[in-house]
């Protein structure tokens, strides 16, 4: 590490001065190095990219501070401790205040609520497609249901396209209004 915080004390002198292209190089050296330093601080995998950019941020915002005639990774270091520390106890206060959803918390399980909602909504739109004319139903059946172009829907039933059109629209907006209707009651 030492032939490292030679470089990265040159670059961050270089990058005090303006130079992005050093300023850039520092951060992609030092990047990996933080995250190692996370890992070993106890943060989560899963947590250690937002920890490696908190640290970043912070030792961009306080660049100005770092002393050239003085070693790079000790203030480094600090600055990544300090942070780190903060990110933990931040966690673990979260972590004091929330209690882990468990099985037996449930009352009703998803895969059952969505099947319950899915075969009510099933037999809503059932409901409410016998009650559109035979015109209506066949345009939604056709063009919605199984997918077909204007073109292959107006050979299939005989119909125009622009009769289809209507037809698919007036039932869609005629649906809309049975289904909301459902719904409220």
């Amino acid at each position: 590490m030492n032939e490292h915080t030679v470089q990265w004390s040159t670059l961050m002198l270089r990058a005090q001065d303006g130079d992005k292209a050093a300023y850039t190089l520092l951060l992609k050296g030092i990047a990996p190095w933080l995250r190692s330093v996370a890992y070993k601080a106890g943060i989560e995998r899963d947590q250690t990219e937002d920890a490696v950019q908190d640290i970043l941020l912070t030792m961009h915002s306080v660049r100005h501070t770092y002393d050239p005639e003085r070693p790079f990774a000790p203030w480094l270091a600090a600055i990544a401790r300090h942070r780190l520390i903060d990110r933990l106890r931040k966690e673990g206060r979260t972590l004091a205040r929330e209690i882990p959803f468990e099985e037996e918390h449930e009352t009703i399980s998803i895969d059952e609520s969505n099947s319950l909602e899915e075969r009510e909504n099933a037999r809503l739109l059932r409901s409410a497609m016998t009650q559109l004319s035979d015109g209506q139903r066949q345009a939604v059946e056709l063009l919605k249901l199984k997918e077909m172009s204007l073109k292959e829907a107006s050979l299939h039933s005989g119909q125009s396209e622009q009769a289809l059109k209507v037809s698919v629209h007036r039932a869609i907006k005629r649906l809309r209004s049975l289904l909301t209707e459902g719904k409220e009651k």
